[in-house]
C-alpha cells in the first residue's frame, strides 16, 4: 500500500511540476509581418522562422495585414500599396508625390492606415497634413498638423485613428504625441520626456532622444507610446502620468534601441519594435505587463539593423496597433 501511494504521488509531483514548467515556459513563436530597411524585404514569417511570403521595398516605415488577407505597406516614402499575397499582384496603390495638390512638393509618407469606411488615412510629412481618401486616390477629408520644428522627414511617424474619430500622432522631430479632433484642433498633447538625460546622435543604443515613434490609445483611455530613441516604451495617464514603463536595460540579457512599432495582444501582453539594437538583440520583443519577456524574434539574416516595423497575425480578431 504504501508503495502505490508513493508511486501515485511521485506521478501528481510530476505532472504538477509539468504544468509549473509550462506556465513558466516562453510563449510559442508567433506569425509575423515584418519588414527591414538595410535588407529590402517585407516579409511574413511563420512562427518556426520560415519565410512564407516576401516583397522587395525601399524605405518603409509603416505596414498592415488587413482583415481580407491583403497586405497594406509602402515601397518608398511616397508610394503605397496594397498587394494580395496569395494572387501575387497589387490590388490598390497611392503615389503621394503625383497626388491631390503635392505634385512639385517634397512630401514623404511615414504612416497610413485603412479605415473601416474603406478609405485610407494617409499622414503627409513636409506636408504637414492627415488626409482621407476613398478607393481611387480623391481627398475626402483633411487636418492641418501642428508642427513646431517643421521637416519632410520628421514631422510625424506612427499616426493612428482612435474610435471617437480623432487622430493621434508621434511627432518625431517636436518629441511630442498630439491627439486631434477632425477640425485639427489638438486635444490632448504630451511632450516625450527626456528622463533627466541629455540628447545624442545616432541611432543604435548610443543615441538618445524623445523622437517618438508609435502610439497606442488604451481602452483604459491611457496612451502608450514608443519613445524611439528614448528606448523605452511608457504608458501616461490622460492627465499625462506615468504609470508604467520599460526602458533600455530594464529587461535581462536585452538592450533597446530606436523603439518603434507597438501591439497590444488580447492577453494583455505588449509586444513592441527594438530596431537599430545591433546584432546580439532582438527585433522584435513581447512582454507581459510584469516586464517579463515571454517571446522574442532575432533573425539577422534575412532581416538586419533596421527593422523598422512588424505585426503580429496569429492573434484572434483584428490586432490592435
Amino acid at each position: 500500500m504504501s508503495f502505490r501511494f508513493s508511486a501515485v504521488g511521485l506521478l501528481v509531483g510530476i505532472a504538477m511540476a509539468g504544468r509549473l514548467l509550462a506556465a513558466d515556459a516562453p510563449a510559442a513563436g508567433h506569425r509575423l509581418l515584418i519588414a527591414d530597411e538595410s535588407k529590402h524585404r517585407i516579409a511574413i514569417v511563420d512562427p518556426a522562422g520560415k519565410i512564407e511570403w516576401e516583397y522587395k521595398i525601399g524605405s518603409l516605415h509603416d505596414l498592415h495585414y488587413l482583415a481580407g488577407g491583403t497586405i497594406l505597406f509602402q515601397t518608398s516614402m511616397q508610394k503605397l500599396v496594397e498587394v494580395d499575397p496569395k494572387a501575387g499582384k497589387v490590388v490598390w496603390e497611392y503615389d503621394a508625390a503625383k497626388s491631390n495638390g503635392n505634385e512639385g512638393k517634397k512630401v514623404e509618407v511615414h504612416a497610413f492606415q485603412r479605415l473601416e469606411n474603406g478609405n485610407t488615412m494617409i499622414a503627409e510629412s513636409g506636408i504637414a497634413r492627415i488626409i482621407e481618401v476613398d478607393k481611387e486616390g480623391k481627398l475626402v477629408h483633411q487636418i492641418k498638423l501642428k508642427v513646431d520644428h517643421p521637416a519632410t522627414h520628421r514631422d510625424t511617424r506612427l499616426v493612428r485613428a482612435l474610435a471617437n474619430g480623432h487622430y493621434i500622432a508621434c511627432h518625431e522631430g517636436d518629441g511630442v504625441v498630439r491627439e486631434y479632433d477632425r477640425e485639427g484642433t489638438v486635444v490632448w498633447e504630451y511632450p516625450v520626456p527626456l528622463f533627466d538625460q541629455k540628447p545624442a546622435g545616432g541611432h543604435g543604443p548610443e543615441a538618445f532622444g524623445n523622437q517618438a515613434f508609435g502610439v497606442l490609445r488604451l481602452k483604459n483611455g491611457n496612451t502608450l507610446i514608443a519613445t524611439g530613441n528614448g528606448h523605452s516604451v511608457i504608458e501616461v495617464t490622460p492627465d499625462k502620468k506615468i504609470v508604467w514603463e520599460i526602458h533600455q536595460k530594464d529587461l535581462p540579457g536585452i538592450t533597446l534601441a530606436w523603439v518603434t512599432t507597438l501591439q497590444l495582444m488580447p492577453n494583455g501582453n505588449i509586444v513592441f519594435g527594438n530596431c537599430h539594437a545591433g546584432p546580439e538583440n532582438p527585433q522584435v520583443i513581447e512582454v507581459t505587463r510584469e516586464k517579463k519577456v515571454v517571446w522574442t524574434f532575432k533573425d539577422q539574416t534575412n532581416f538586419g539593423n533596421s527593422t523598422t516595423n512588424s505585426q503580429v497575425l496569429d492573434v484572434e480578431g483584428a490586432p490592435q496597433r
